[in-house]
């Protein structure tokens, strides 16, 4: 292996090793309710982010919850060096693809029947954490 690949390869493993991944398959939830409770914390703070799903009314936000917390765990065994207090971990990515849909038969008038469709959804959040990046001016 090359000096540049092996630079590369040290970055990528650098890169992956600040972020924590967390996946959800099959919940039992539309996927357009999820990506409403989704939307509230991407970008936040995971401490925010767990207040605020917290003290949602929506269903999601409880499997949302569960979520962030293995992702904040996973994070915690990757980097058993760090603790979660002194870095700014926020959810980088969540997002909200549409799972497997079961269909039912429902009984309507006129001795019809009416398609209900009952969705899933998969949900994925990626923690990382974020450097502050000072901006130094240089004097010329």
């Amino acid at each position: 292996m090359g000096a540049r690949k092996r630079k590369m390869a040290e970055n990528l493993k650098k890169e992956k090793r600040s972020k924590a991944i967390a996946k959800l398959n099959d919940c039992p939830t539309s996927p357009r309710k999820m990506r409403l409770v989704a939307d509230l914390i991407r970008g936040v703070e995971v401490n925010r982010a767990m207040d605020i799903l917290r003290f949602s009314k929506k269903e999601a936000s409880t499997r949302l919850e569960k979520l962030v917390k293995s992702a904040i765990n996973n994070w915690e065994a990757k980097n058993e060096d760090l603790k979660l207090d002194n870095v700014f971990l926020y959810v980088k990515e969540i997002f909200v693809n549409q799972g497997r849909t079961i269909k039912r038969m429902h009984p309507a008038s006129r001795g019809r029947t009416a398609i209900v469709r009952k969705r899933s959804n998969h949900v994925t959040v990626v923690l990382d954490v974020k450097i502050e990046e000072t901006n130094e001016k240089t004097e010329e």
